[in-house]
């Protein structure tokens, strides 16, 4: 069998679930036989053969293999479930009919009583601030609640809780957040940057449960930031999350 540099990378890092495996397991497969059928050296393939020898249809097939095993990929823009339904999980949360009852239900969030308080997560505090952050969680999972928000203004004490695609998503009305709770990326992500810069309070990579529409929220900003060495060295530096009160 035709060995691949990834074969034997002492450092590299596990996968990080069996889907992700086997993605990647077809990708390596169609490499060797690439590879194999070329007759050549890695360095040429990499840098000439390749780019004839591995198609777009190569890939396709790859997706198709998912697919028929009954995977539908997670989504983090909104267009990609509505343009290509048999391909992404469905969007939940998104329409005024589901808002009230939709939750991000992390199965790693630290719940339970916290003194007067109740823990719903735990983030990465992007910027420390003299006083945590509290106001009304209101999830932002749209387009279409962006643009709500640009005719109608953002309500005051908005606590925007969005998916990792929100750097984008929410740029034209980040600056009116009085904070952020980001389900996905790190503090060195684009949406992190782009809240230190504007003040706002943020937490990215957040691990929450139970956090509903309207409810009222407070998050440790006066916590210690998640630096690039953190990450590096897999140091577990969180900042709480708690549920002041419920909408309920």
């Amino acid at each position: 069998m035709v060995k691949l540099y990834v074969d034997s990378d002492k450092f590299g890092d596990a996968n990080a679930s069996p889907t992700v495996d086997a993605f990647h397991a077809a990708v390596k497969e169609i490499v060797r036989t690439k590879l194999a059928a070329s007759g050549g050296h890695w360095d040429s393939f990499v840098f000439d053969k390749s780019y004839a020898l591995i198609t777009a249809e190569d890939m396709a097939g790859v997706e198709k293999m998912m697919l028929d095993a009954g995977h539908l990929f997670d989504w983090s823009a909104a267009i990609s479930p509505q343009e290509r339904p048999d391909v992404y999980k469905p969007i939940e949360g998104v329409s005024d009919a589901d808002m009230a009852k939709f939750s991000f239900e992390h199965e790693d969030a630290v719940t339970g009583p916290d003194g007067n308080l109740e823990q719903r997560g735990q983030g990465d505090n992007v910027a420390r601030y003299p006083t945590d952050c509290e106001g009304i969680a209101r999830y932002v999972r749209s387009p279409m609640q962006v643009m709500k928000f640009l005719e109608e203004g953002v309500p005051d004490n908005t606590i925007a809780i969005i998916d990792d695609s929100g750097g984008t998503l929410t740029a034209p009305i980040l600056d009116q957040f009085k904070g952020v709770i980001c389900a996905g990326g790190s503090t060195r992500s684009h949406l992190g940057i782009l809240t230190r810069e504007y003040g706002v309070p943020c937490l990215m990579n957040a691990k929450i449960s139970g956090i509903r529409q309207g409810d009222t929220v407070r998050f440790e900003c006066t916590a210690d930031p998640k630096t690039a060495a953190d990450y590096q060295k897999n140091v577990d530096r969180t900042a709480k999350v708690w549920r002041v009160a419920s909408a309920d």
